[in-house]
């Protein structure tokens, strides 16, 4: 087998109306299809553009796909050739990576940050979409009148994640807000609320709340560091697929949950990626960041199911997933 051709795709799909008035535009993507002389087809997605991949293309290109380690090359690539494997060997794609521990992989609905009375109506179209969990990225101007309004909206069954991106600055100031947003008990976390290199302010904090306290990781060495600072209850893990699978093993041996956000504001190709890579680590019990649905509509015409928050992994061989073309084309660049 011959890799014959590679497409790359630049693919800009707006948001949906809500993130749209605070993010009209996220971020262009590029799709690959990578196909080989004997008719399989892999696909991946990565950020960047196609240019950025153009060296990597044309030294695969004439290649035989299974005699490449497709974790030495990087997305849009790894997954692509992982796709191919799995699809020569009628395995999906989660079977490269371990044992299976779950057939569905929780997510959470997500909104940038906003007016509290808007983030309360999109906490019940979460709600209505079977959601449980909202990752809210959080502010500390207006943070406690949002939680309380998402509660009076869709109830205490409905939980928050808080994400300030280190915006709660100093560790009286996240104290004070976690002391108000406590009582309302839909609080499912605080990620990174101080400066995530300052592991101490982490455990400082974590000692004046029973919030629980989250570190976006990219790395296993990241993981250690806090644990050995007993700072964190939970992790969330970013970075390459065998990478979040070492952090993740550190973080199962202290007994501490994680959730993955391989893509993140990503669309369904990746997005199914990361789920397969979910459904085999045992401590990846938390709903994710992977949010095609935050988009207008998705590349995937089907494989990827979504229903009452959690994604199906898909069960055909490699992704166990197809592109909708006339999607890609729509909203194609260049």
């Amino acid at each position: 087998m011959k890799i014959q051709e590679i497409e790359l795709f630049q693919v800009d799909i707006p948001p949906i109306p809500a993130i749209a008035k605070y993010m009209p535009k996220i971020f262009d993507l590029t799709l690959c299809r990578v196909i080989t002389d004997e008719g399989l087809i892999g696909l991946g997605e990565a950020h960047g553009f196609p240019p950025d991949f153009e060296e990597a293309k044309q030294r695969l290109i004439g290649s035989d796909p299974l005699s490449i380690d497709p974790f030495t090359e990087e997305d849009p690539f790894e997954c692509a050739l992982l796709d191919i494997a799995g699809q020569a060997a009628g395995l999906p794609l989660h079977r490269f990576f371990g044992k299976q521990v779950r057939d569905r992989v929780p997510v959470s609905y997500w909104s940038r940050p906003m007016e509290p009375e808007e983030t309360a109506a999109e906490a019940e179209v979460g709600a209505r979409l079977g959601f449980t969990n909202h990752k809210l990225k959080a502010r500390p101007w207006n943070v406690v009148e949002t939680v309380r309004l998402m509660k009076e909206a869709v109830g205490s069954d409905y939980s928050v994640g808080l994400d300030p991106n280190q915006n709660f600055g100093e560790v009286h100031v996240a104290a004070r807000l976690a002391h108000k947003l406590e009582p309302f008990g839909t609080v499912h976390n605080f990620e990174n609320p101080v400066l995530k290199t300052h592991y101490e302010w982490f455990r400082l904090l974590r000692e004046k709340t029973f919030i629980p306290i989250a570190l976006h990781a990219q790395s296993s060495t990241m993981v250690v560091n806090a644990l050995k600072m007993e700072c964190i209850d939970y992790v969330n893990l970013s970075g390459s697929a065998l990478e979040i699978r070492d952090a993740a093993a550190v973080a199962a041996a202290a007994d501490v949950p994680c959730w993955v956000q391989l893509g993140g504001l990503c669309m369904g190709v990746k997005a199914a990626y990361s789920v397969h890579l979910q459904s085999t680590i045992p401590n990846a019990t938390l709903p994710c960041d992977e949010l095609p649905f935050v988009r207008v509509t998705d590349v995937l015409q089907e494989g990827l199911g979504l229903k009452d928050g959690h994604f199906t992994v898909p069960e055909g061989p490699g992704l166990g997933v197809t592109l909708n073309m006339e999607v890609v084309e729509k909203y194609r660049v260049g």
